[in-house]
């Protein structure tokens, strides 16, 4: 597995990813019809950095990593993680979480933070905690789940700078 900067060359192989995971509406608030082009400028334009893990030169799966507030809050950033139907279960979420975090460092954020974390995505709150971070807030009834309706969603934290 490799983990490497996305290019623009590798979007066509991160749409579909991407808009499977988006599409289902269970884990994004984004909305579920984006479009492509949306899609792109979104996860590919908007952010500090967009990365793409690699299994034999296929593209499995995707972060971004971006400043989460400006001004006296932009030490704190914010990551997305998606990762292809066919590759979960084999680790790779852990991997760019672990790489976002030493890359956010290098980048000389001090914290990270997720904002809005679907109470009902066991996994990856699950997996988030396993790596250092803590639940802070709860939003209730914030996230409309498309077979649970109205659901929680969560605020993860992390601070990454040893003391």
């Amino acid at each position: 597995m490799t983990i490497r900067a996305a290019t623009k060359a590798d979007w066509s192989a991160i749409w579909p990813i991407f808009h499977d995971i988006v599409s289902a509406g269970d884990t994004y608030a984004y909305e579920p019809t984006i479009t492509a082009e949306q899609a792109e400028k979104t996860w590919l334009d908007s952010p500090r950095k967009t990365f793409v893990i690699e299994n034999r030169g296929e593209i499995v799966g995707t972060y971004y990593i971006k400043t989460n507030q400006a001004g006296p809050g932009s030490h704190v950033c914010n990551c997305g993680y998606m990762v292809s139907p066919a590759a979960r279960g084999q680790g790779l979420a852990t991997k760019m979480c672990e790489h976002s975090q030493r890359v956010a460092l290098e980048l000389g954020y001090q914290a990270m933070q997720f904002n809005f974390v679907a109470a009902s995505n066991k996994g990856a709150i699950r997996l988030w905690g396993r790596l250092g971070f803590e639940t802070i807030g709860r939003l209730p009834n914030a996230f409309n789940h498309p077979q649970q309706g109205h659901i929680d969603a969560l605020v993860m934290y992390r601070w990454l700078v040893s003391e």
